[in-house]
């Protein structure tokens, strides 16, 4: 299992417009990008009934895990599967592509189909759904401002307007409501393999933001 560093800062709207300004003049944005150089997210998380990914990350547990189904810019043929590893402050993500008619199965709580699928991810799902009674829990939205760079393989993104849908599981409504749920601007992550390359680290450096245990969706499920 291939492991990435991930580093995190709580920033404002002054921090992101910096950042913005430094990180477009060298490093490409994501090819999925708008021609603002942004896309939306949303993702539907999964949890147990005693809340064992929310309180494993409050509690900084050294290995930990999240499932959840993703898809971009509101475009329902393109949906992952993915499950996210942190150990040790390292990070894993594994994915597998899944159908629209396989989230409303999932949503409907017919998901035997998991159990009889090739797709390793997908088996995997399903022992969790009844051994854990892991089951979807909550929406999570919001803008992602990508930036990459090959060397080191870095992935920068600066994530803001996050948005929650509470108790809200119409995941596949692209126009269902979902409010506010954070109280600061936004979040830049840092993600990269073995090595960052100098003048990338000179050109993220915030004074005065120290990195954080940030989690879009411990945020968002504060609004519970």
């Amino acid at each position: 299992m291939k492991m990435r560093h991930e580093f995190k800062h709580i920033i404002n709207f002054h921090d992101s417009l910096v950042l913005e300004s430094r990180l477009r003049k060298i490093l490409k944005a994501d090819a999925n990008s708008n021609a603002h150089g942004e896309y939306r997210v949303r993702s539907l998380y999964f949890e147990t009934p005693n809340d064992r990914a929310l309180m494993d990350k409050i509690n900084g547990v050294n290995r930990r895990e999240k499932f959840r189904i993703r898809y971009y810019n509101d475009d329902l043929s393109f949906i992952r599967l993915e499950k996210k590893v942190k150990i040790n402050g390292l990070c894993n993500k594994q994915s597998e592509l899944m159908s629209k008619d396989e989230v409303e199965s999932i949503l409907l709580g017919e998901y035997d189909f998991l159990l009889h699928s090739n797709k390793k991810l997908f088996n995997e799902l399903y022992s969790k759904m009844n051994g854990q009674l892991l089951r979807p829990k909550v929406i999570v939205e919001y803008m992602r401002k990508p930036f990459i760079y090959p060397v080191g393989n870095v992935r920068i993104t600066i994530d803001y307007d996050i948005r929650t849908g509470i108790h809200n599981l119409d995941f596949l409504n692209t126009e269902s409501t979902l409010l506010n749920a954070a109280d600061e601007y936004g979040v830049f992550e840092v993600k990269y393999d073995e090595f960052i390359p100098e003048f990338i680290k000179k050109l993220i450096h915030l004074d005065f933001r120290p990195t954080s245990a940030y989690s879009k969706y411990a945020v968002a499920r504060r609004l519970d």
